[in-house]
């Protein structure tokens, strides 16, 4: 059972470090979503991999630590909040340059913005 939480541990870590890599926003949210997913397993595998174990000392001769358990818990409640943060500043991103890079390189086909915050001239309608 470790060899395989092991595999899983190392594949989902292997894949949000090639995502976070990519030039694109999507992939790099999915990347580090995927990474934290990594991190809460190796975190969970410290406190034993035990089945039916209890989290009490002492009741039982095979129990398993609760405090990497409660470690995981918030773990996930601050990665689902950054996560929301992140996709909220790469919409703004989007919104703001027309391009999802996260290179920050600009594009040279985008019109200079000289041109884009010129004041309208006024009808008087």
């Amino acid at each position: 059972m470790e060899i395989t939480f092991a595999l899983i541990i190392g594949s989902l870590t292997f894949a949000g470090v090639y995502l976070v890599l990519r030039a694109r926003t999507f992939p790099v949210v999915v990347g580090l979503t995927l990474l934290s997913y990594g991190v809460n397993l190796f975190l969970f595998s410290t406190g034993r991999l035990v089945t039916g174990g209890q989290p009490i000392i002492g009741s039982t001769e095979n129990y398993s630590d609760p405090l990497p358990q409660a470690l995981v818990l918030t773990a996930i409640v601050i990665g689902f909040a950054m996560t929301a943060f992140v996709v909220v500043l790469a919409l703004r991103s989007k919104a703001d340059t027309g391009d999802d890079h996260v290179d920050g390189t600009r594009r040279t086909d985008l019109p200079d913005e000289a041109t884009i915050d010129q004041p309208r001239e006024e009808t008087g309608q």
